[in-house]
């Protein structure tokens, strides 16, 4: 059985906007490493929509992109995505396949089926995993910025506090700093 990994870009006032962090090689390169650490991406229908609509575009040399950009896109096409939704049933990008039923059910299985992780990058899923208790660890990436504005972090709020144990934090040359924590029990 593999661990659950949630892993977002933040701001320090907790804003999850995409548009909100530090995108360079040495981010992208965090997060292809996470990618590669683990066996299967998990996402919510929006964030699978953001990033259907511009990675593989980015994999297929259809956009202009740096190396670092492109490495993470090739990598990010081959690697299996799981999408959570009620709206939508069809998700035809490569290796994208749709999670239905109950969630802890669903999500329980894909944890116990994926010995090397899965990697849940959505924010408003995240919330939903953590209070069923589907979270193992927490890798954030926090961006020197006050962004001011939302979505934020666990904004749907959870039925308790949950403490957690740092793993590592690893500052980051743009001013970002990588978090890991694991979850305490």
């Amino acid at each position: 059985m593999g661990l659950v990994t949630f892993s977002i870009n933040v701001t320090l006032d907790g804003c999850v906007d995409h548009q909100e962090g530090i995108a360079d090689d040495e981010t992208h390169a965090f997060f292809t490493r996470l990618m590669d650490g683990c066996g299967a991406m998990l996402w919510g229908r929006t964030t699978y929509e953001m990033m259907e609509s511009y990675w593989p575009a980015v994999a297929r040399g259809e956009v202009e992109a740096p190396p670092a950009l492109r490495e993470w896109a090739v990598k990010l096409e081959a690697k299996p995505k799981y999408v959570v939704s009620s709206t939508r049933k069809d998700f035809p990008w490569t290796n994208s396949h749709h999670l239905a039923g109950d969630l802890r059910t669903v999500v329980q299985a894909l944890k116990d089926a994926t010995p090397d992780g899965v990697l849940v990058g959505s924010g408003q899923l995240a919330t939903a995993l953590d209070r069923l208790d589907l979270i193992d660890e927490y890798q954030l990436l926090v961006h020197p910025r006050i962004a001011g504005h939302g979505p934020r972090l666990y904004e749907g709020g959870l039925p308790a506090t949950r403490r957690l144990e740092l793993i590592s934090a690893t500052p980051l040359r743009c001013g970002a700093v990588a978090m890991h924590y694991r979850r305490g029990r």
